[in-house]
């Protein structure tokens, strides 16, 4: 019998001043770090990684017990446990879970999923398995970072620029979206800016506009 799998939201959250608190040192540990850039990062373990200890805001050097777990998640916004044991990162989950923290487990059970992540200076594309295959997001976030090259970020600068100027000519908002999706779909206008010609795709784009 298969079983309907649980639906996850995908969401780009602001850091802000918000706490994630990570359970363990080492390259796991690491690397759930990085993904939360910006935020404030506390990271508990009797060992950690130098790289790790340069990235986090505060490391608390003990060793991680099921039973005080909640001593150091009472102010958290986010809890990943990301330990070398299956059974203590499962403790770890149920304790940050049961106070209602979102919480992200290296062995999954968590209400919170990190996806494989691809950054460009002007958009972000993020890709998850949901928890079933973790090898399959990397190798998709991998062909997507062959794909998309620079007249993507092209593209989304002279939307950018679009918008500003339809706001004044163009109406309503659903003009001004179905303007912008026609301006998507203009093979010429990705030729151009394919080639380097921004000012030529900026003049086809203003072709289009409705008199």
């Amino acid at each position: 019998m298969c079983m309907n799998p649980v639906k996850m939201s995908p969401i780009l959250l602001s850091p802000g001043n918000r706490l994630v608190v990570v359970f363990g040192g080492g390259t796991v540990a690491l690397r759930k770090c990085r993904h939360f850039d910006g935020f404030r990062t506390r990271v508990v373990s009797p060992e950690v990684l130098p790289e790790l200890e340069e990235l986090a805001d505060e490391v608390i050097r003990v060793a991680v017990d099921p039973i005080t777990v909640k001593e150091y998640v009472d102010d958290a916004d986010i809890v990943v446990a990301a330990t070398s044991s299956h059974e203590l990162n499962d403790s770890i989950r149920d304790a940050a879970m049961s106070m209602g923290i979102m919480t992200n487990s290296a062995h999954g059970g968590g209400d919170v999923l990190i996806p494989s992540t691809l950054h460009r200076d002007r958009f972000t594309v993020t890709v998850s398995s949901e928890g079933r295959v973790p090898a399959f997001p990397p190798y998709v976030i991998s062909k997507i970072d062959m794909f998309l090259d620079a007249s993507y970020d092209a593209m989304l600068d002279l939307l950018v620029d679009l918008r500003a100027i339809i706001r004044d000519r163009i109406p309503t908002q659903p003009a001004r979206a179905e303007f912008l999706a026609g301006v998507l779909a203009d093979d010429r206008i990705w030729k151009r800016l394919s080639e380097g010609d921004r000012d030529g795709a900026f003049s086809i784009a203003m072709e289009r506009m409705p008199e």
